[in-house]
């Protein structure tokens, strides 16, 4: 039975990484541009991706394994519960963290930054006339990953020589052995748990200002934008107000044919003003020929089809992850302010909190829904991909920036290589802060022991386990403070709380930046949460002519109108013939 149910858990496991390598692919596949596509970037990024959300998604089995070793309804451990097979199961479980983790460091810090010069290197010129060869093309990206390769080395040394904290090993609350077990590792784990420690605190910054921002306008942006006229609708009547641009032209040029001195002024002013229009409509007859799919591979066909066809539901599926997105600000908060009141050792531990004092609602549905396995499983992996896609959406509403400079934009077929490595780069450190967030503050009881319980009654005769079947009052959940013998045997923390709890108990400096970054994350989110919700929606004009006017174009297809018509206009991709004729006719030449 117990090999049934371990193999259960593995195989969703599994499937959840399935799922995760194609939503990965998809999300590369949609966002980059395909006039640059690479195939090396394209890889790494996908591997990444799937990477980073793989090391996530363990979580729930961490938890689901180390509670298949307890009963949760008698709080006692199951018979095939020996400490050896369960001493097996934390250990195959700390394999596979250790792997993915460094996994997620190599490629963060060595693997993506080679991708990225790698592909810089690439001189189409030369490589034609040989010049440039594939050797001297990898000594050149060799050459400037060296100095990531170096920031590896040190980063490990640093956390291999580092001591630990100090006033960690003086507190008193730390003498029991959930804490002691934390502060006993060898100076290998204390330098992978230093460098995991400080990519968390740098995603957290990040993590902070996109996540947040992302949070807050995924589920309005969901409500408010629908589609005014849809794609096919939209080159018809480009095509006709084109028309009739060009035919004006021809008038205005035909009517001053042998006038001395060419046109007067005012048809210079008019034909000036017919050419700049020409050209926002040339424009906006591309951007209806992309968004309806036209001279693209059937994969972007159809996800416009399938986009077109729950356009309805957006309306409803924002209300829903508004109501998310609320659930999990009030979550973090109530942790928060437990953590800040009642942690046992507050700075000097990361404020690790002993046992929850509040009621916590995502927690409690994360609890009770992880005694059937794998309804926690299936909660769990929606609320990371609700985490990571309110990550992408912050990505593509800030940019990437240094300070206030826009490095580089995120756009659904116009992200250039360059722009998808450092954004793939963001997301690890991103998806590593989620991973420290739901660990700590979502869910904090379910992260670390699950729907685990012990009974607190002495035994009947020595060497055997108590009985509560007839005392259900006497069955208390595990938490870090429980010192009753019995809680020792039963209760097994998860491998990820242990891991992370290392991180803020040998490092507190990381650990207190991380939990007050919580606040800030809730601060950001709430406000960009009450601007959304009176802010109504504009074009930006002020980017129109750097970058080719294609932000204002894109906005042409969502407004706050709603038009069903032009929903089943973009799933059927045909549109009525007299639309564009008679839309034409009643705006004349148009206006760009």
């Amino acid at each position: 039975m117990a090999l049934i149910q371990t193999g259960l858990i593995w195989v969703t496991y599994a499937i959840a990484i399935a799922i995760l390598v194609a939503i990965a692919s998809i999300f590369v596949y949609i966002y980059q541009t395909p006039r640059d596509r690479a195939a090396s970037v394209t890889i790494v990024c996908i591997f990444t991706m799937s990477a980073l959300l793989a090391t996530v998604l363990l979580m729930p089995v961490d938890i689901a394994l180390v509670s298949s070793t307890s009963s949760s309804k008698d709080g006692r451990k199951k018979d095939w519960a020996t400490p050896d097979r369960v001493e097996n199961i934390v250990y195959t479980l700390k394999i596979v963290y250790y792997s993915l983790y460094s996994l997620d460091a190599i490629l963060c810090l060595l693997v993506v930054p080679f991708t990225y010069f790698w592909y810089e290197e690439y001189d189409e010129d030369a490589t034609e006339d040989g010049s440039q060869t594939v050797g001297s093309r990898l000594w050149g990206a060799f050459k400037y990953t060296l100095a990531f390769i170096a920031l590896v080395v040190i980063l490990f040394l640093v956390g291999f020589f580092v001591p630990a904290a100090k006033k960690a090993k003086q507190d008193k609350h730390l003498d029991l052995d959930y804490f002691k077990h934390l502060l006993a590792e060898n100076h290998g784990e204390r330098a992978l748990t230093f460098a995991l420690g400080l990519l968390i605190t740098i995603g957290t910054l990040i993590y902070l200002i996109y996540t947040a921002v992302g949070l807050a306008l995924l589920p309005v942006a969901l409500i408010k934008s629908a589609p005014s006229i849809s794609a096919p609708s939209l080159a018809a009547n480009t095509a006709t107000q084109l028309e009739a641009n060009r035919e004006r032209q021809r008038q205005l040029e035909g009517r001053n044919e042998g006038r001395e001195g060419g046109l007067d002024a005012r048809d210079r002013r008019e034909l000036e003003s017919l050419v700049r229009e020409e050209r926002t409509l040339i424009r906006r007859e591309r951007l209806a020929a992309e968004s309806s799919g036209e001279n693209r591979n059937w994969l972007v066909k159809a996800w416009i089809k399938i986009e077109a066809i729950f356009r309805p539901l957006k309306l409803l599926g924002g209300f829903v992850l508004m109501i998310i997105a609320l659930t999990i600000f009030a979550s973090m908060l109530i942790t928060g302010i437990d953590k800040a009141k009642n942690s046992i050792c507050k700075v000097n531990c990361g404020y690790v909190l002993g046992h929850i004092n509040i009621f916590q609602p995502l927690n409690w549905i994360f609890v009770k829904s992880s005694k059937v396995f794998p309804i926690d499983y299936i909660i769990f992996l929606l609320l990371v991909l609700f985490l990571f896609s309110a990550s992408v959406v912050g990505l593509a509403t800030v940019g990437i920036r240094f300070l206030w400079i826009i490095l580089f934009r995120i756009r659904k077929g116009h992200t250039s290589p360059q722009a998808l490595l450092m954004a793939t780069v963001m997301l690890t450190l991103i998806v590593l802060a989620i991973n420290y967030s739901v660990a700590m503050m979502v869910a904090p009881q379910y992260a670390t022991f699950g729907p685990q319980t012990y009974c607190d009654r002495p035994a009947r005769h020595p060497g055997e386990q108590p009985d509560c079947t007839h005392h259900r009052n006497a069955i208390r959940h595990c938490t870090e403070l429980a010192e009753n013998p019995v809680a020792k045997d039963v209760c097994t923390p998860s491998v990820v709380s242990t891991f992370i709890n290392r991180v803020t108990v040998n490092f507190p400096f990381f650990g207190v930046v991380d939990f007050w970054a919580q606040f800030a994350f809730l601060g950001i989110y709430l406000i960009v949460f009450i601007t959304t919700l009176f802010r109504i929606p504009k074009l930006d004009t002020d980017q129109l002519d750097a970058d080719l006017e294609e932000d204002e174009e894109e906005g042409l297809i969502s407004s706050t109108g709603r038009r069903f018509n032009a929903t089943w206009q973009d799933i059927t991709g045909r549109t009525k013939q007299n639309y564009g004729t008679t839309n034409g006719a009643r705006n004349g030449s148009g206006s760009g």
